[in-house]
């Protein structure tokens, strides 16, 4: 058993570094526990991060983690693999122990889950080769990049039309791939119509490529489309299995009839239902993008300083 501390935070990516950040700056001892997985590593750079313009994931990252050493927080590599519930200090009711991949059991009064989101992908051959990259999913995050380029949008949603018109916004060349009629309604259409955006009534059998460059798409029929990007919208999945012993489940998040993923559920200060377990980032709210990941880990790093303190208070207190 390892020393207990005032937080581990499980996940150290955008959200998980900035809860340690302000809690490190705050004199809580702080664990960072981090697969190395982070659900943006196909992206070439982050982007609408003011400061960090394009800047590599993994640099981002790196940056992270020295700027939070600065404050005494520890960033050990590693997976948290099971959890149970237990007081860890004298006067304090609430306490966790975290089983890692590697046998270690480490312990804390607080916990912030702060990583598990991974994406589900549309299941078309040759799609996945190309996440990140030539195959994008978020018109902000990556659009800049695919600018005034053939751009193919596959619409599986309801929200596939929205998104079909913010990349009609990016190029004038704009493809709509869509299998099911329900979708297109007269007024979707319509938009359509008046923007210039072809429409492909049909999904998509396979992804075409030469070497690490996308070129197109093949249709059921062997008809051929040239694109030079597709856009295709994943959902989160919070892999949060471990927390299950905490008592938490994913669940699921939606919008206008579509469904973005299965997350944790938290309150506005990214408190969850098992008190002492705070959760932020893209675990808990899939549509987040690095930079809104970052103020929802630093708001939560400071909802957990400020419970912390109450219960410092209340075990200061003669009995």
């Amino acid at each position: 058993m390892s020393p207990s501390r005032d937080v581990i935070v499980v996940g150290g990516g955008a959200a998980g570094l900035s809860a340690a950040l302000i809690l490190g700056r705050s004199r809580r001892s702080v664990l960072v526990v981090d697969a190395g997985e982070p659900r943006n590593a196909p992206a070439e750079g982050v982007h609408n991060y003011l400061g960090q313009e394009g800047v590599s994931p993994f640099d981002l990252v790196r940056t992270g983690r020295a700027e939070v050493a600065r404050y005494g927080v520890t960033v050990t590599d590693g997976r948290v693999v099971s959890a149970s519930a237990a007081p860890v200090t004298d006067g304090d009711p609430l306490g966790f122990h975290l089983t890692l991949d590697s046998g270690e059991v480490v312990s804390a009064r607080r916990v912030v889950i702060a990583g598990g989101g991974v994406d589900v992908l549309p299941d078309v051959p040759g799609l996945a080769e190309h996440w990140g990259r030539g195959v994008v999913h978020c018109p902000f995050c990556h659009g800049w990049e695919v600018r005034d380029r053939r751009i193919g949008v596959l619409v599986a949603t309801p929200a596939g039309a929205h998104q079909v018109q913010m990349f009609r916004a990016l190029s004038d060349d704009v493809t709509a791939f869509v299998a099911d009629p329900a979708l297109l309604d007269d007024t979707v259409l319509a938009g359509f119509t008046a923007r210039g955006v072809k429409v492909v009534r049909s999904t998509i059998a396979r992804v075409l490529s030469e070497g690490d460059t996308l070129t197109g798409v093949e249709l059921p029929d062997g008809t051929v489309v040239g694109l030079d990007a597709l856009a295709a919208a994943s959902r989160l999945e919070a892999r949060v299995d471990w927390a299950v012993g905490l008592g938490l489940t994913p669940v699921d998040q939606e919008a206008n009839g579509t469904r973005f993923g299965r997350v944790l559920a938290v309150d506005g200060l990214g408190k969850t239902d098992v008190a002492g377990v705070y959760a932020a980032g893209n675990v808990a709210n899939a549509m987040l993008t690095v930079i809104g990941s970052a103020a929802a880990g630093t708001q939560t790093g400071a909802a957990v300083h400020g419970d912390l303190l109450q219960a410092d208070v209340a075990a200061a207190l003669p009995r």
